[in-house]
Protein backbone atom coordinates (compact mmCIF):
# COMPACT_ATOMS: atom_id res chain seq x y z
CA UNK A 1 0.00 0.00 0.00
CA UNK A 2 1.48 3.35 -0.93
CA UNK A 3 -1.10 5.70 0.55
CA UNK A 4 -3.92 5.74 3.06
CA UNK A 5 -7.15 4.01 2.11
CA UNK A 6 -10.25 6.17 2.37
CA UNK A 7 -12.61 5.40 5.25
CA UNK A 8 -15.95 7.14 5.67
CA UNK A 9 -17.98 7.40 8.85
CA UNK A 10 -21.27 9.10 9.57
CA UNK A 11 -19.70 12.60 9.52
CA UNK A 12 -16.05 12.15 8.57
CA UNK A 13 -13.76 11.10 5.76
CA UNK A 14 -10.41 9.61 6.75
CA UNK A 15 -8.21 10.08 3.69
CA UNK A 16 -4.64 10.39 2.53
CA UNK A 17 -3.08 13.64 3.70
CA UNK A 18 -2.79 16.47 1.19
CA UNK A 19 -0.18 19.21 1.05
CA UNK A 20 -2.98 21.63 1.91
CA UNK A 21 -3.35 19.93 5.33
CA UNK A 22 0.12 20.99 6.39
CA UNK A 23 -0.57 24.57 7.50
CA UNK A 24 -3.22 23.44 9.99
CA UNK A 25 -1.06 20.48 11.07
CA UNK A 26 1.94 22.78 11.64
CA UNK A 27 -0.21 25.27 13.57
CA UNK A 28 -1.47 22.49 15.84
CA UNK A 29 2.06 21.26 16.50
CA UNK A 30 3.33 24.81 17.09
CA UNK A 31 0.72 25.42 19.77
CA UNK A 32 0.77 24.59 23.45
CA UNK A 33 -1.71 21.77 22.65
CA UNK A 34 1.24 19.82 21.21
CA UNK A 35 3.03 19.59 24.57
CA UNK A 36 1.81 15.99 24.89
CA UNK A 37 3.07 15.05 21.40
CA UNK A 38 6.67 16.21 21.35
CA UNK A 39 5.86 19.88 20.85
CA UNK A 40 5.43 22.68 20.59
CA UNK A 41 7.63 22.44 17.53
CA UNK A 42 8.81 24.78 14.85
CA UNK A 43 7.34 24.49 11.35
CA UNK A 44 10.40 22.71 9.95
CA UNK A 45 10.24 19.95 12.56
CA UNK A 46 6.47 19.68 12.03
CA UNK A 47 7.15 19.14 8.31
CA UNK A 48 9.38 16.17 9.11
CA UNK A 49 6.73 14.72 11.45
CA UNK A 50 4.02 15.25 8.81
CA UNK A 51 6.09 13.53 6.12
CA UNK A 52 6.99 10.69 8.48
CA UNK A 53 3.32 10.11 9.31
CA UNK A 54 2.49 9.92 5.61
CA UNK A 55 5.54 7.84 4.60
CA UNK A 56 4.61 5.01 6.94
CA UNK A 57 1.96 3.97 4.39
CA UNK A 58 4.59 3.20 1.76
CA UNK A 59 7.03 1.69 4.25
CA UNK A 60 4.77 -0.29 6.59
CA UNK A 61 1.23 -0.43 5.12
CA UNK A 62 -0.10 1.82 7.89
CA UNK A 63 0.20 5.49 8.79
CA UNK A 64 -1.80 8.67 9.27
CA UNK A 65 -5.05 9.79 7.74
CA UNK A 66 -6.16 13.36 7.33
CA UNK A 67 -9.55 13.72 9.00
CA UNK A 68 -12.02 15.93 7.22
CA UNK A 69 -15.64 16.76 7.90
CA UNK A 70 -17.46 15.23 4.95
CA UNK A 71 -20.18 17.89 4.89
CA UNK A 72 -17.86 20.76 3.98
CA UNK A 73 -14.38 19.24 3.49
CA UNK A 74 -12.92 21.06 6.51
CA UNK A 75 -9.62 19.56 7.69
CA UNK A 76 -10.02 18.66 11.38
CA UNK A 77 -6.79 16.85 12.25
CA UNK A 78 -5.40 13.37 11.89
CA UNK A 79 -5.74 9.87 13.21
CA UNK A 80 -3.02 7.27 12.73
CA UNK A 81 -2.09 3.66 13.02
CA UNK A 82 1.65 3.98 13.33
CA UNK A 83 4.83 2.34 14.45
CA UNK A 84 7.92 4.45 13.93
CA UNK A 85 11.14 2.61 14.81
CA UNK A 86 11.21 3.88 18.41
CA UNK A 87 7.71 2.51 19.23
CA UNK A 88 7.63 -1.00 20.70
CA UNK A 89 4.10 -1.63 19.37
CA UNK A 90 1.68 -0.35 16.76
CA UNK A 91 -0.10 2.72 18.11
CA UNK A 92 -3.49 4.29 17.55
CA UNK A 93 -2.95 8.04 17.77
CA UNK A 94 -5.07 11.14 17.21
CA UNK A 95 -4.72 14.89 17.00
CA UNK A 96 -7.37 17.53 16.36
CA UNK A 97 -6.84 21.09 15.23
CA UNK A 98 -7.93 24.09 17.27
CA UNK A 99 -11.71 24.41 17.22
CA UNK A 100 -12.41 20.79 16.28
CA UNK A 101 -12.62 19.43 19.83
CA UNK A 102 -15.86 18.83 21.67
CA UNK A 103 -17.87 17.44 18.75
CA UNK A 104 -16.99 13.75 19.03
CA UNK A 105 -14.77 13.85 15.93
CA UNK A 106 -11.75 12.27 17.66
CA UNK A 107 -13.88 9.40 18.96
CA UNK A 108 -15.47 8.84 15.56
CA UNK A 109 -12.15 8.94 13.69
CA UNK A 110 -10.27 6.83 16.27
CA UNK A 111 -13.04 4.22 16.29
CA UNK A 112 -12.87 3.94 12.49
CA UNK A 113 -9.06 3.67 12.51
CA UNK A 114 -9.09 1.10 15.34
CA UNK A 115 -11.72 -0.99 13.56
CA UNK A 116 -9.71 -0.81 10.32
CA UNK A 117 -6.55 -1.94 12.16
CA UNK A 118 -8.28 -4.96 13.67
CA UNK A 119 -10.26 -5.76 10.53
CA UNK A 120 -8.25 -4.87 7.42
CA UNK A 121 -4.78 -5.12 8.98
CA UNK A 122 -5.64 -8.18 11.05
CA UNK A 123 -4.03 -6.64 14.16
CA UNK A 124 -4.18 -8.69 17.32
CA UNK A 125 -3.26 -5.78 19.56
CA UNK A 126 -3.06 -2.00 19.44
CA UNK A 127 -1.94 0.59 21.99
CA UNK A 128 -1.99 4.34 22.55
CA UNK A 129 0.99 6.04 24.23
CA UNK A 130 -0.43 8.88 26.32
CA UNK A 131 1.23 11.40 28.62
CA UNK A 132 -0.21 10.97 32.13
CA UNK A 133 -1.16 14.67 32.21
CA UNK A 134 -3.14 14.45 28.95
CA UNK A 135 -6.52 13.93 30.59
CA UNK A 136 -8.51 14.51 27.37
CA UNK A 137 -6.66 11.76 25.50
CA UNK A 138 -6.94 9.45 28.49
CA UNK A 139 -10.70 10.03 28.57
CA UNK A 140 -10.91 9.28 24.84
CA UNK A 141 -8.85 6.08 25.17
CA UNK A 142 -11.11 4.90 27.98
CA UNK A 143 -14.23 5.82 25.98
CA UNK A 144 -12.80 3.63 23.20
CA UNK A 145 -12.59 0.76 25.70
CA UNK A 146 -8.82 0.89 26.24
CA UNK A 147 -7.21 0.24 29.61
CA UNK A 148 -3.79 0.94 31.14
CA UNK A 149 -1.34 -1.89 30.52
CA UNK A 150 1.35 -1.53 33.18
CA UNK A 151 3.38 -4.41 31.70
CA UNK A 152 3.77 -2.86 28.23
CA UNK A 153 6.99 -1.23 27.08
CA UNK A 154 7.01 2.49 26.32
CA UNK A 155 8.72 4.29 23.43
CA UNK A 156 12.40 5.14 23.87
CA UNK A 157 12.96 7.88 26.45
CA UNK A 158 9.25 8.60 26.90
CA UNK A 159 7.43 8.69 30.18
CA UNK A 160 3.88 7.78 29.27
CA UNK A 161 1.00 5.48 29.99
CA UNK A 162 0.28 2.63 27.62
CA UNK A 163 -3.40 2.17 26.89
CA UNK A 164 -4.25 -1.16 25.28
CA UNK A 165 -7.19 -1.24 22.88
CA UNK A 166 -9.15 -4.48 22.89
CA UNK A 167 -10.38 -5.97 19.64
CA UNK A 168 -13.77 -4.33 18.96
CA UNK A 169 -15.29 -7.81 18.48
CA UNK A 170 -14.28 -8.67 22.07
CA UNK A 171 -15.96 -5.47 23.29
CA UNK A 172 -19.18 -6.35 21.46
CA UNK A 173 -19.14 -9.91 22.84
CA UNK A 174 -18.34 -8.73 26.35
CA UNK A 175 -15.23 -10.93 26.18
CA UNK A 176 -12.78 -8.76 28.10
CA UNK A 177 -11.47 -11.76 30.04
CA UNK A 178 -8.86 -12.26 27.33
CA UNK A 179 -7.38 -8.87 28.26
CA UNK A 180 -7.45 -9.26 32.04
Amino acid sequence: MTHAPTITTQRLTLRAHRASDFDAYAAAFASERARFMGGPMERRKAWFAFCGDIAQWALFDHGAWGVERTEDGAFLGQVAIGKPPHFPEVELGWMLCEGAEGYGYAFEAATAARDWAYGEMGRETLVSYIDAANTRSIALAERLGAFVDTTAATPDDEDCLVYRHPDPAALQDGGMEAYA
